[in-house]
């Protein structure tokens, strides 16, 4: 019973993604609607700061409308606008780079996380500011698998990598981490 939901979920879902791609506005304001959230929760977790999430989320949701007519399928939807998504972040971190101003501390792990340990609280955060400093690759595969608690396999889809590429990148992320803390 619930195999058969989750194929009458997916086959709505297309099926809303393929009505946007051809132009319809309702189905498109859905379709932003039903994601925006998750747009926003993962540029958080990139950027750190909820301005920047702001305009991250926004500017994807503008882009999404031109967008849509490159998405073909071979994907599902929601891993492809994850790429869109880390690729707005990207771009609007090489802005502010351009631009001489630096990214803040990523301050909490997520939206109303709180540790009741202060001491705990201050690692935490500086974990995941470590965790923001990392090469792109191996910052984006932490991410995915930790922040967001993606399989290694949805990572690497993604990120357009092979799920070993993804493994990799994690172990890679460890060692710099432990030299780092």
């Amino acid at each position: 019973m619930r195999h058969s939901a989750e194929m009458e979920s997916a086959a709505a879902a297309e099926a809303l993604v393929a009505r946007a791609r051809r132009g319809d506005a309702a189905a498109f304001e859905q379709l932003v609607t039903e994601h925006y959230d998750m747009i926003y929760r993962t540029a958080y977790k990139w950027c750190g700061n909820r301005s920047d999430a702001e305009d991250v989320a926004q500017d994807v949701s503008i882009k999404l409308a031109s967008a849509i007519a490159l998405f073909d399928g071979r994907s599902k939807f929601a891993s492809w606008l994850y790429r869109v998504t880390l690729n707005s972040v990207r771009d609007l971190q090489r802005a502010r780079k351009r631009d001489g101003r630096k990214i803040e501390a990523f301050s909490d792990v997520a939206a109303g996380f709180a540790l009741a340990d202060q001491e705990e609280s201050t690692t935490t955060a500086q974990l995941w500011q470590a965790v923001r400093a990392l090469p792109d690759k191996q910052r984006d595969a932490v991410l995915l698998v930790y922040a967001e608690e993606l399989s290694h396999a949805d990572a690497a889809q993604i990120m357009g990598c092979r799920e070993a590429t993804v493994s990799w990148h994690v172990h890679a992320a460890r060692k710099a981490l432990r030299g780092l803390l």
